[in-house]
């Protein structure tokens, strides 16, 4: 083997695993939050008779989650509920906004 493909293998191990590692220090930034998501914008867990991401049928629905920055969930800015209630995202499923 060559000097030059013997270097371009070490080379793209390398970049093989920065990458790697990158990809689980931005995994680590994100956390589940349950209740924010848009109608079939949901990432996974959308409730009983649902398969996974995209398939909440509700905007905001309780248990369908949305992987957001860590520690943005609870603090997020949601449209006030019909009643007026104020929304917020939550890091558990919640039993509000379920479709019917």
């Amino acid at each position: 083997m060559s000097t030059t493909v013997k270097t371009l293998t070490v080379a793209g191990a390398v970049a093989a695993a920065l990458a790697a590692t990158a990809t689980t220090v931005q995994a680590q930034s994100k956390e589940k939050c349950y209740g924010v998501s848009l109608a079939g914008a949901n990432d996974c867990a959308a409730g009983p008779g649902t398969t996974c991401a995209g398939t909440s049928t509700v905007d905001y629905q309780g248990n369908a989650w949305k992987l957001v920055d860590a520690g943005t969930c609870e603090s997020m800015e949601l449209p006030a509920m019909a009643d007026g209630t104020e929304r917020k995202g939550s890091l558990s499923a919640l039993d509000r906004d379920l479709p019917a």
